[in-house]
């Protein structure tokens, strides 16, 4: 390697390492003020389950490991790589974080005026439509089918801004996804079992798809061995974490109805 290869090189590790840096700080300041408002709450009210902080740890370890790290590394040239880390961050870690319950733990942590005032705002109609299951699904599910059945996955890979604007909203698409599924947090818009149920058969199957797409059809610059393996990650992988997010549904769905069935007892 001459001089100015090396030189090329050592730049583009630079970028790479401040592209990283900038999708891993906001994970780890979310984690600080968190474990700030815990120790805080815990002063004032009755101590903070400590399964949900564990919930947000795991979490914000698992979205750290996709942004950051041997693994980011190798989700450039790997696309099994890259679909674990989009299984990490796009479901996985929106899925811990959402068990966190970390919308509670901020109302119980600010001032009765200040937590009015978030109250008030979750109760705007503009909540209500960001939120309902239908749009954050066509956020979720749809924002992967133009990623990969476009030019955005290669784009994603030569220009910084794009890489960083596809992961923050795999992110937060995948965390309001999972919020507008299962509702631990205070959500005003809480749409019934049955809608959420239908939606989430239809992501599911959306994605699932998508998979199978991915299997059959590699995204370009990708080999057709190393499609087929993330294509099969994200249909399997996929399932695990929707399992999870089914099951918790239902359990919710069974608490809600067990009292009247009780009552007609």
């Amino acid at each position: 390697m001459n001089n100015d290869e090396h030189v090329q090189h050592l730049v583009e590790h630079s970028i790479g390492i401040g592209i990283q840096m900038t999708l891993f700080l906001p994970f780890v300041l979310m984690t600080f003020v968190y474990i700030v408002a815990v120790i805080y709450s815990n002063r004032t009210y009755r101590r903070w389950p400590l399964m949900r902080t564990i919930c947000l740890l795991v979490g914000m370890i698992c979205a750290s490991l996709a942004v950051i790290g041997p693994l980011a590394d190798r989700a450039h040239t790997d696309f099994s790589v890259h679909m674990f880390a989009h299984l990490l961050l796009g479901m996985a870690a929106p899925l811990f974080i959402v068990l966190s319950a970390p919308m509670t733990l901020l109302l119980r942590t600010v001032s009765v005026k200040t937590a009015r005032k978030i109250t008030a705002l979750l109760k705007k109609e503009i909540i209500r439509f960001l939120c309902d299951p239908l749009f954050t699904s066509i956020m979720n599910i749809g924002g992967l089918w133009i990623l990969y059945m476009t030019d955005l996955f290669g784009a994603m890979h030569e220009n910084s801004g794009v890489f960083i604007a596809i992961h923050v909203h795999m992110f937060l698409a995948g965390y309001f996804f999972t919020y507008s599924m299962i509702h631990i947090d205070p959500n005003p818009h809480r749409a019934n079992f049955l809608y959420r149920s239908i939606v989430l058969v239809l992501a599911i199957a959306g994605h699932g798809v998508l998979a199978k797409y991915l299997f059959a059809n590699p995204p370009s610059g990708v080999a057709i061995a190393m499609a087929e393996e993330g294509a099969k990650l994200m249909y399997y992988g996929g399932d695990l974490i929707d399992i999870a997010i089914i099951f918790i549904i239902c359990l919710q769905w069974y608490k809600q109805s067990r009292p009247r069935m009780i009552a007609h007892q």
